[in-house]
């Protein structure tokens, strides 16, 4: 995805720069991205960038009026206040770059890059002071790889810009790769390969002389923690006025802003509070192939109440005939870090970007707000993997275990954000700019002080809180039940029973789907005939893979799954591969989880290690 990629190195130009070029070219994904250099090599600093042109980060770099301090950023900062107006009135000049400021608060801000509020990270040169400052957002979601070489610091957006120059670095590590089977991701901040691993969240790592000086943490989320819960009732009137006074500045910019829009409280409750002009904000959704999901009827209906554009971006036969493409480019775009069952989340991102190229998202509303754990670790097929290597995953278990005992928003923001939901935000951040409220800074600061109940559970309370912070932004929207049969009618008995009947259809789909225990599929197997799917499929979801993996992908999933270099890993099984594969193309078995798994480990042997 877009970022920042480079070296900083006693060695000599002419040995640092191919090295340089070689890295940036690893970034080059799509026509649409712009490419640059900037070279010190007084400082040892050579720092190269890949952005989507017309973002914010476009124009790099940034040079202050004297020349002497330069920056490179990728990603969005979101000021509060009048900060931008604050340099101007000091005598600033600013150009019509929107990031420009930047390098001035570096100047006047000594806590540089405390101050900024968003999902970032890059690297200062300043020739004053004779250093460099390599650094990221507090939640670290905008990730930098880094190698500590004997004679270079290498780092990067993505990993693989470090292994094209340093192939000695393409093994891949079992502990972390005992984690990803666990977990799903790499946890603390290490990587699934050998000696490179991902700059901790809150960096600020300053360079002198081309090596490494210090090691400097600008922010720890105790800072947060400590002034402790609110009651109830403040909590929601100190929320209500930081949600409405924040919003509007992830709708600024010069760039079209299209809405990601569901059926849940997260969108909603953006849509209740940021009321745009009339045509203005075009929202879309995702679909199927069975039928409108609840996403899809319950968006169409927002989007229509609140005057705005409206369309679907439908998951079929274009996707499917392109599957293995976008399976490649999800697993190598992303450093293995997104498994194949994403690749739908490509190609929609792809369509989105058309529509607008910067995607308003709810994302990690329900796990900031609501502390809705995302992801855990999970029991692997038993004989899939082979006795030596299931001691990863036995520890993998520990580790998370560990991760645990914090704060619950420490863990959400902190953790599970950059760790698991950085694979789907680093794949959709290919295509376009992806924005979401939930991850700003006084927004996240502001959830420390929920009261401590509605931090035990996802209960009525949290529940009641979103909803009536919809009804105060938008009473009309407050008024449509959600996807999951909240809110809506003041009839309890209706109301009960449209949540019941939107939560049994949810958990349907899900045990048809990826959920189906073995012998339920195998007596769906002897029913097949009657279509049963249909009954369940695309009610909440518009992906499918069970039925994917078992009919129009069933050849790729052999042709990769049971190649001879697959069934020699080191760590699997191959008979049980065998049964895996076999069993679920048949269609008595569900093993869809399991393929996932093995699709994407075996892509990330070919493309990263092999």
């Amino acid at each position: 995805m877009p970022g920042i990629v480079g070296l900083i190195t006693k060695l000599p130009r002419s040995q640092a720069e191919p090295q340089l070029l070689k890295m940036l070219e690893c970034l080059r994904h799509e026509s649409f991205y712009a490419t640059g250099t900037w070279i010190d090599e007084s400082l040892g600093v050579y720092v190269g960038w890949s952005v989507r042109k017309s973002s914010f980060s476009d124009g790099m770099p940034l040079v202050n009026e004297e020349g002497d301090v330069a920056l490179v950023f990728s990603g969005e900062d979101f000021p509060t206040g009048d900060a931008v107006q604050g340099l101007k009135a000091r005598g600033h000049r600013l150009n019509g770059e929107p990031a420009n400021y930047l390098v001035h608060e570096y100047e006047e801000d000594r806590g540089f890059p405390a101050g900024l509020n968003g999902r970032f990270h890059g690297l200062v040169a300043d020739c004053r002071k004779k250093t460099a400052l390599l650094f990221n957002d507090r939640f670290g979601m905008l990730r930098i790889y880094y190698h500590q070489g004997k004679e270079v610091f290498y780092f990067a957006a993505e990993a693989k810009a470090i292994l094209a120059v340093c192939p000695e670095l393409r093994k891949i590590s079992a502990r972390s790769l005992g984690e990803f089977v666990s977990c799903g991701c790499v946890l603390e901040n290490r990587t699934l390969f050998q000696d490179v691993y991902v700059l901790p969240p809150a960096s600020a790592w300053s360079f002198r002389a081309g090596a490494l000086e210090k090691q400097h943490c600008y922010f720890q989320p105790k800072e947060w923690e400590e002034p402790g819960p609110l009651d109830a009732e403040a909590f929601y009137q100190e929320f209500r006025k930081c949600f409405s006074q924040r919003l509007p500045s992830y709708f600024n910019g010069r760039e079209r802003i299209g809405m990601s829009l569901t059926g849940g409280l997260d969108t909603r409750m953006i849509m209740a509070w940021q009321q745009m002009q009339k045509g203005v904000l075009p929202c879309y959704t995702f679909v199927g192939t069975y039928r409108d999901c609840q996403d899809v009827i319950l968006a169409r209906r927002l989007a229509g109440l609140c005057a705005q554009p409206y369309q679907v971006i439908p998951v079929g036969k274009e996707f499917l005939s392109c599957f293995p493409s976008y399976a490649e480019r999800t697993v190598y775009m992303t450093d293995g870090c997104a498994d194949v069952s994403l690749a739908a989340d490509l190609f929609v991102s792809e369509k989105a970007r058309e529509i607008a190229p910067v995607r308003m998202t709810g994302n990690y509303g329900s796990e900031v707000l609501r502390w809705a754990p995302a992801f855990k670790p999970g029991e692997p097929v038993v004989g899939l993997f082979r006795p030596e290597f299931l001691q990863h995953v036995d520890a993998a278990r520990q580790t998370y275990k560990a991760t645990l005992q914090c704060h619950p928003v420490t863990f959400a923001a902190f953790r599970q954000a950059p760790w698991h939901h950085y694979s789907l935000y680093a794949l959709e951040q290919t295509q376009l700019t992806v924005r979401s409220p939930y991850l700003d800074n006084e927004i996240v600061k502001m959830a420390f002080r929920a009261p401590k109940p509605a931090l035990v559970k996802r209960d009525t309370a949290n529940i009641d809180f979103c909803l009536r912070l919809i009804e105060d932004g938008n009473p009309v929207l407050r008024g449509i039940r959600t996807d999951r049969g909240l809110g809506g009618s003041t009839n309890k008995i209706v109301s009960t029973a449209a949540r019941q009947w939107q939560e049994f259809t949810f958990k349907a789909e899900y045990a048809y789907d990826y959920g189906m225990p073995q012998s339920v599929a195998q007596i769906d197997h002897a029913f097949a005939w009657l279509h049963f799917e249909k009954l369940f499929l695309g009610r909440h979801k518009f992906t499918h893979h069970r039925i994917w993996y078992r009919e129009p992908l069933s050849r790729f999933v052999q042709e990769m799954l049971l190649d001879s270099r697959t069934l020699g890993r080191w760590y699997l099984e191959r008979d049980t591969v065998e049964e895996v594969v076999h069993g679920h193309v048949r269609g008595n078995r569900n093993y869809t989880s399991a393929i996932h798994k093995l699709l994407t480990l075996e892509l990330i042997h070919r493309q990263f290690v092999d």
